[in-house]
């Protein structure tokens, strides 16, 4: 068998763009390499921090972000994601400089959860920051602007600790406000059918969410996977 080489990396198709910051990732979270059933590469964006990716709108942070990416392909990477969802907003730009598939944020399988639920369904969204989700970031995931959208803001643990990059989490508080975050917008929105978790730091509470409100639940993992298996199509049987 003859292979032919290229690149410096092997093996690790999925490159993650994360964030730099501090707080506690839990199996999981994207940040947690035991989080998935493949080998990802990583690469930290120094000062993207989730104040300024989430509350401060990623303002200054693309050339950065365009420079990790090239690096990752530099690596060997075949395509590229983040770890935020707010940066969608850097999808089109992603795109263009790096050449490679690119899943920049969760939000963008809006679209697609939305064609599969029955008439008068929909999908929503739960955020780490409802106050801070823009028409801009929903235009540039190609969601409607009128989809449903709730924040875990009212909690007590999850959207402060990640956002204000704390170094603990009561992982167990964090759960709590997630569900009741969940089943505050069930309630108020019968006309979501399932629920695309925007931020990449709530899908160990995924499981949790769907036992609560009984809806489908689609995360970054599930992006992510699907994203995966077409850069790397399982062989089976007897090919």
């Amino acid at each position: 068998m003859k292979v032919e080489g290229g690149k410096a990396l092997y093996g690790a198709a999925v490159g993650i763009l994360m964030l730099e910051a501090r707080f506690p990732r839990i199996p999981g979270d994207m940040g947690n390499a035991l989080t998935w059933p493949f080998p990802v590469h990583y690469r930290i964006v120094r000062d993207a921090t989730p104040d300024r990716a989430v509350r401060q709108g990623a303002r200054g942070l693309l050339d950065a972000f365009i420079a990790a990416g090239r690096d990752l392909v530099a690596d060997g990477v075949d395509g590229i994601t983040t770890n935020c969802g707010f940066l969608s907003l850097f999808q089109r730009d992603l795109q263009a400089a790096l050449g490679v598939p690119v899943a920049a944020s969760s939000l963008m399988q809006v679209p697609l959860v939305d064609r599969l639920l029955p008439p008068g369904k929909r999908a929503g969204i739960l955020t780490i920051s409802a106050s801070s989700l823009t028409a801009a970031h929903l235009e540039a995931a190609g969601c409607a602007p009128d989809t449903p959208v709730m924040g875990t803001e009212g909690g007590s643990e999850f959207t402060r600790a990640i956002l204000d990059n704390e170094t603990s989490l009561d992982v167990e508080a964090a759960r709590a406000d997630n569900i009741e975050a969940a089943r505050l917008f069930a309630s108020r929105h019968p006309e979501v059918g399932a629920i695309v978790l925007e931020c990449t730091n709530m899908v160990p509470y995924a499981a949790d969410i769907r036992a609560a409100t009984g809806l489908p639940v689609y995360s970054i993992e599930s992006f992510v996977t699907w994203f995966h298996s077409g850069l790397v199509p399982r062989r089976h049987g007897y090919a």
